[in-house]
């Protein structure tokens, strides 16, 4: 078509000479002869998700029509068809090998702070004593392959020396890998940082954040996530995983000119989420279940990070304390939120935020150093969630399962009874107590970092913690008070009533649903987890109760939170809005603001537009048959107009400052002395969203929120009177909320 095009103006300008009337046979219509640079947008803007759909809609039109003309195009229509699956396996199966890789590395690193495998010394500790013939069942952790680094140096493993050696070994690794993870970041990919939720959930929403999902920022994240883990920092991976695998997703967008020429079908799983995106989506995560299964990274030939696998089903008296760990959770995430939200504004407003290496050396260094003394907080929390879910069978040999054994017992393996706690017990719950204030309070300062943070598996270790408490202490009350009512009737003498396991299940739950307020998916995550499906009416209770209380103190999850926080232009669709304001009220201009910024159908130059291009920073230009009336033609873009100007001046001659831009499908005869006139209808917008003055802003925020507007135009009886934009409308809404407007920093 662009070939045929130039071949007929070339005719016609041959045939028509220079000194006839310039009518509209001879106008170049702009967007004629497409090229690369249009509908794309500026760096920090919302994309215009109707006129995406649109375009999609007319590409789509086009490759079917011509699918009809011959055999290739058939070809080349059934290849655009299936595009999206061939996306979605490449997007699993990279993902998949990602997570299944950093899982290893993780277990690799995390292991070297302490120690290393002689054998082989890729290896991480179990790894290493797998492999060896020497390892006996008492001692399935200690084998001669695995070396502590003082017994390497020194040749002892035990002592005073050995111990403080070792100490200092830990904290200087930990120092190691939190320096390299945060010079990373900041040298190469500064948005490889933080967790990237609010930032794939503003981007997912229609916003435009160049890089964030770029090759780069793929790469430095990987490498760094894998680092920042491995120091031992109360932080995890699989919040940053989500941005991961969103990265992969644009990387093979960017294959394929379907997605990466329309961002809106890059982005079908926010406003629009069609059921095909559905089972996409599903296919996606198929491949990467198939994926990560073939690799086998946590080295049981199961999916799932914290299997369990309890013996006694729970009791109805049991929903006391599940939903007490549900109120639990919901003060610990207010708790959480609150607090890590001020320390993050202090460090965005103070000299804090100038020193982020020096930030990240700072915390690693305390938590290293207070973390080392304590067994439960100097392993991995991952290690730590998975021995708290942990049932006691006759086959354990972790302290908490520590318990008196009665030599005349002879029940199977998986029965044993309630027993009295020993000494181990004990102990463990003092060190449990003492890790549960530990990570508490160092979560709040680890998590917005200028290095990769995730906070599922430290939101998880918290309530992990409190829960296993819980459940030993309900299980000893319940043995050495079998008698009480509230135990009679389903906990027996010589029977296995309670099981802290899934006490600690439950609490990681009320703990990760009162930071992130996730309901339903809370629960479908801790299937993942966990496996453990049969427990679903305790995951839900103590996550919905942990909701409930998390909102009696304020509706924004730690997600919501930083988004507010950073300013990001998300409207968040459980957000309500019920003041009783009108779209006058909010549109601009306002009574005391300049004119609203237009162009005019037939009577404005190529100047004046470069002026008005020049001068505001508009997005774009609604267009009306004259200044006077004032009546609404369309609506065009800033960029549209910028590059559609320049393409012109570039490819047809005679377009001067002074040719007249025309939006109308015909033009009128110009005299010869008059310069080109240059036709820009194509990039007109001829229907854009519009509202009365008189509309509700209630309706006009639902309508934001659920067709993805970029802005909408507001007239009476035709005629153009202000613009409401979506920045326009979260100001309005902090507004109302008695919250600075001015939070919100882009366009």
């Amino acid at each position: 078509k662009a070939d045929c095009t130039r071949l007929l103006l070339l005719s016609v300008s041959a045939a028509t000479p220079t000194e006839e009337m310039n009518g509209a046979g001879n106008l170049m219509d702009f967007l004629d002869e497409p090229f690369p640079d249009v509908s794309t947008y500026e760096d920090f803007h919302t994309i215009d998700w109707l006129r995406e759909k649109s375009r999609d809609t007319d590409r789509h039109r086009k490759i079917t029509s011509k699918s009809k003309e011959s055999l290739w195009e058939l070809i080349k229509s059934l290849l655009d068809a299936w595009s999206g699956w061939v996306v979605m396996l490449l997007i699993g199966l990279l993902s998949g090998t990602l997570a299944g890789v950093i899982d290893l590395a993780v277990d690799w690193m995390t292991d070297l702070k302490e120690g290393v495998c002689l054998s082989a010394f890729w290896y991480s500790h179990e790894q290493c004593c797998w492999t060896s013939n020497e390892t006996t069942f008492d001692d399935r952790d200690k084998c001669p392959q695995w070396q502590k680094w003082a017994e390497l140096m020194t040749g002892h493993a035990e002592g005073a020396g050995a111990y403080v050696l070792n100490y200092f070994l830990y904290i200087l690794w930990a120092l190691l890998f939190s320096f390299l993870a945060v010079s990373l970041v900041r040298v190469f990919a500064p948005y490889a940082c933080g967790s990237g939720i609010p930032e794939i959930k503003t981007i997912l929403s229609g916003f435009i954040i160049r890089g964030y999902l770029g090759k780069w920022t793929l790469l430095i994240k990987t490498v760094t996530l894998v680092l920042a883990v491995s120091s031992g920092l109360s932080l995890g991976k699989e919040g940053p995983l989500v941005h991961v695998a969103c990265c992969c997703g644009n990387l093979f967008c960017s294959l394929f000119s379907k997605y990466s020429k329309n961002e809106g079908k890059r982005r079908e799983v926010s406003y629009y989420f069609p059921l095909k995106t559905l089972w996409r989506s599903f296919f996606a995560a198929l491949v990467a279940a198939f994926t990560l299964r073939s690799i086998n990274p946590f080295g049981n030939s199961r999916l799932v990070l914290f299997y369990v696998e309890y013996h006694t089903p729970w009791y109805m008296a049991e929903l006391v304390p599940f939903i007490l760990l549900g109120v639990f959770g919901g003060l610990w995430g207010t708790l959480f939120i609150r607090a890590n939200i001020a320390w993050c504004r202090r460090r965005k407003t103070t000299q804090l935020g100038k020193y982020p290496v020096l930030e990240v050396i700072a915390v690693t260094g305390i938590t290293a150093l207070l973390a080392y003394p304590n067994p439960y907080t100097r392993r991995s929390t991952s290690e730590l969630i998975s021995e708290l879910f942990n049932d006691c069978g006759a086959l354990e040999s972790s302290q908490l399962c520590d318990y008196v054994n009665n030599p005349n017992m002879s029940r199977p393996v998986d029965d044993i009874p309630d027993r009295p706690a020993g000494p181990g017990v004990y102990n463990a719950l003092w060190q449990l107590t003492l890790a549960l204030i530990f990570k508490i309070v160092i979560t709040i300062f680890t998590f917005g970092m200028k290095i990769p943070s995730g906070l599922f598996i430290p939101s998880m270790a918290v309530g992990a913690i409190a829960g296993r408490i819980v459940g030993i202490a309900v299980e000893q009350m319940a043995y050495h008070h079998h008698d009480w009512i509230i135990f009679k009737n389903w906990c027996r003498p010589g029977a296995d009533c309670v099981t802290p396991g899934l006490y600690a299940m439950v609490g990681a739950a009320a703990c990760l649903g009162g930071v992130t307020r996730m309901t339903v998916s809370l629960v479908v995550i801790m299937f993942e987890l966990t496996g453990g499906l049969e427990y679903i009416v305790p995951l839900m209770a103590a996550a919905v109760t942990s909701k409930w209380v998390a909102d009696a103190f304020g509706k924004e999850g730690i997600y919501e939170s930083h988004i507010l926080l950073n300013g990001y232009p998300y409207l968040d669709v459980r957000d309500e809005f019920t003041h009783r304001t009108l779209a006058t009220d909010v549109m601009r201009p306002r009574r005391n603001d300049p004119p609203l910024a237009v162009l005019t159908q037939d009577s404005t130059t190529v100047e004046d537009v470069e002026t008005l291009i020049k001068d505001t920073d508009y997005n774009g230009f609604p267009v009306v048959v004259s200044r006077e009336s004032e009546r609404l033609i369309g609506f065009v873009q800033r960029r549209d107009l910028t590059l559609a100007i320049k393409n012109a001046r570039q490819k047809q001659d005679g377009v001067v400052s002074s040719s007249v831009v025309y939006f109308t499908e015909d033009a009128p005869q110009l005299p010869a002395s008059n310069p080109q006139p240059l036709k820009l209808r194509r990039i007109l917008n001829l229907s854009p969203f519009t509202v009365t003055d008189h509309t509700p802003m209630e309706t006009v925020v639902d309508i934001f929120r659920k067709l993805g507007l970029r802005q909408c135009l507001v007239t009476r009886s035709g005629r153009l009177l202000g613009i409401i934009t979506k920045k326009d409308v979260l100001r309005h809404m902090a507004q109302m909320m008695n919250q600075d407007p001015e939070s919100i920093m882009f366009n």
